[in-house]
Order: structure tokens, then C-alpha cells, then sequence
């Protein structure tokens, strides 16, 4: 048994048993990661995969107990190669944040900038998607931390620590009907078609809830993965937008007005995710309350210690 076979049971099962897929990601050929996979089973007596023919199908019941020690043991691996690294060169490394665009483009750019300059020597890298992506991507040690107001919270994997809370605004060409509401109702935004985030973003739950609650069904006409997008249709006519309101920037939003929708929906809160077990760098901390000062290192450490946070937004 080697840590090489662990880590290639840990890929197939993440690529959804997509062995192809697993050998493309782990840099090496099918037949090898299929090889062995088998001989870590003849070693255990066990079969991790269930499979038809050559085609695996499903995890076994044992397969499944395999995984989950293997994800322990290879995230502990990787605490030790961060605590060498964290007492080698303390101002160094590299920094991987997965968010989604709106956090990209609309929240985290003061936070970003001020670290770089802080630490000049860490590499910093953002990856995007939507927020079961991201969150994919630090729970598959890809990414050292998530920031997304969806999916942090309900993954087990992921100690969840709240940032902030946000709300909505309307967004219209100058002009529109709508920007004279006032004030602005459910009912008034229901009567108009409606460019907004797509169901896996930024608070369509609660959005959706707010209008079934009043008895409206919203018209819906476009749906897309940022706000950047809804923008630009919002802007062709197609309807009105409803965004966050961080992702209003009235120096760049020229041609469209704004009306404040916060006191229609439940506030949303966006959410920090980290690996539970996992051993951050100085400089992770150091980010993090750069980003939300209330998330403290000893808050971080108390929270990664005991399971849980106890900061309410």
C-alpha cells in the first residue's frame, strides 16, 4: 500500500469513476491508475469500485470507508508539507482562492491588493465557478479556501465561517418605469421580465421564496452566472435586473439606475470555507482578516479546533 494508490482511488471517486478523467488529472496513463487501484484491493481483500465489465459503476460499501481514510491521511500529508513550509520561508509560498465572479470582481479586490503588498512573495491565485465548484476545489486540497454565499455552509467537508451579509437591487435602463417605484414592491418588479443569477447563485432561494410568498411568480426571461452578463442584457432591453448590491458600481454603470430591493428579501451572507483538520499559513490568516477582520487567527484556530464557529452575521 503507497500513497500513490490512495490518491488515485481519491481521484476516480471525484471524477465520478471517470478513470480517463482521473489519469488526465493525475498526469498519468489509464491502464496505470487502473493497476494500481487493483492491487491496493488484492492487498486490502476488499473491492473499492463495483464494476460491469471494465467499466466501474459504483463504490462499494468497504470502498467507502477506504475513501474516507484516505482523505484523512492525504489532507494530513498536506499539513505536514504546510508546516514545513509554514517554519521554512514564513513570507513565501503561494495562495489559491476559490469564489465565484461576483466575489471576484466586486468584493475581494481591496483585499487582494493590500495583501500583495504585505506579501510580496506569495503567489496568488483566484479560480472561479459556481459555488459547488469552488467548493469542490478546497475539499480536493486544490484551493487553500472558498468564498461564496452558496454551498460552504451544507458541505461537511468545510468549516464555514460567515464574512458578511448582503442584500439586492434592481437594476434598469435610465428611464425604465421601475427607477420610479417607491417604494418599490414585489409586485411591481413581478409585472416586468427579469434578468437575474442562475439557480445555483447568489441567493435565488431566498429570492424565489420572497415572490412565492406573496403569491407572484417572477418572470424570469435570462438567467446567467454573473453579473457582468446581466448587465449587458439588462442593458439591450431585455428586461430589468436583479443583482446583488455589491455588484452595482455607479463609475461603471453608466446608462442604468439602481433602486434598492433590500427591504423585499432576506438578507444573504456570504461565507469563508476552509478544509476542517487542515494547518493554514501565516499569510492564509494573515488574508482572511484582511478580508473579514472580525475572523481573527485565534477565532480561525478556536473554530478549526472545536468544529465550528461561533460568529453569527
Amino acid at each position: 500500500m503507497n500513497l500513490q494508490q490512495l490518491r488515485y482511488v481519491q481521484e476516480v471517486a471525484r471524477q465520478g469513476l471517470n478513470v480517463s478523467a482521473a489519469a488526465e488529472a493525475l498526469f498519468t496513463s489509464q491502464p496505470g491508475v487502473s493497476k494500481q487501484i487493483r492491487q491496493l484491493e488484492d492487498e486490502l481483500g476488499i473491492e473499492i469500485f463495483r464494476r460491469q465489465g471494465k467499466r466501474l459503476v459504483a463504490v462499494t460499501e468497504p470502498g467507502r470507508h477506504v475513501l474516507a481514510i484516505a482523505a484523512r491521511l492525504l489532507g494530513e500529508l498536506d499539513n505536514l508539507r504546510q508546516i514545513g513550509a509554514e517554519f521554512g520561508q514564513e513570507t513565501a509560498g503561494c495562495l489559491t482562492i476559490a469564489t465565484t465572479h461576483t466575489q471576484a470582481r466586486y468584493v475581494l479586490p481591496p483585499a487582494i491588493r493590500d495583501f500583495i503588498a504585505r506579501y510580496p512573495d506569495v503567489r496568488l491565485s483566484l479560480r472561479q465557478g459556481n459555488p459547488t465548484q469552488v467548493c469542490d476545489l478546497v475539499i480536493a486540497g486544490e484551493a487553500d479556501l472558498v468564498i461564496a454565499t452558496e454551498a460552504v455552509a451544507e458541505a461537511p467537508e468545510l468549516l464555514s465561517l460567515p464574512c458578511y451579509a448582503w442584500n439586492r437591487c434592481v437594476i434598469a435602463p435610465l428611464g425604465h418605469p421601475i427607477l420610479e417605484s417607491d417604494p418599490l414592491s414585489l409586485e411591481a418588479i413581478a409585472r416586468w421580465p427579469i434578468v437575474t443569477y442562475d439557480g445555483a447563485f447568489t441567493g435565488r432561494g431566498l429570492m424565489n421564496r420572497a415572490f412565492h410568498t406573496h403569491g407572484l411568480e417572477p418572470r424570469i426571461v435570462l438567467t446567467a452566472l454573473d453579473a457582468d452578463v446581466i448587465k449587458t442584457y439588462v442593458r439591450m432591453g431585455l428586461g430589468i435586473g436583479l443583482i446583488a448590491q455589491m455588484a452595482h458600481d455607479p463609475q461603471t454603470d453608466a446608462g442604468l439606475g439602481v433602486v434598492d430591493a433590500s427591504h423585499l428579501f432576506d438578507a444573504s451572507v456570504t461565507h469563508l470555507g476552509i478544509r476542517r483538520k487542515s494547518w493554514l499559513r501565516g499569510y492564509v490568516y494573515a488574508f482572511i482578516e484582511g478580508f473579514a477582520p472580525h475572523l481573527t487567527r485565534r477565532v480561525i484556530e478556536r473554530a478549526l479546533s472545536e468544529g465550528g464557529s461561533d460568529y453569527e452575521i
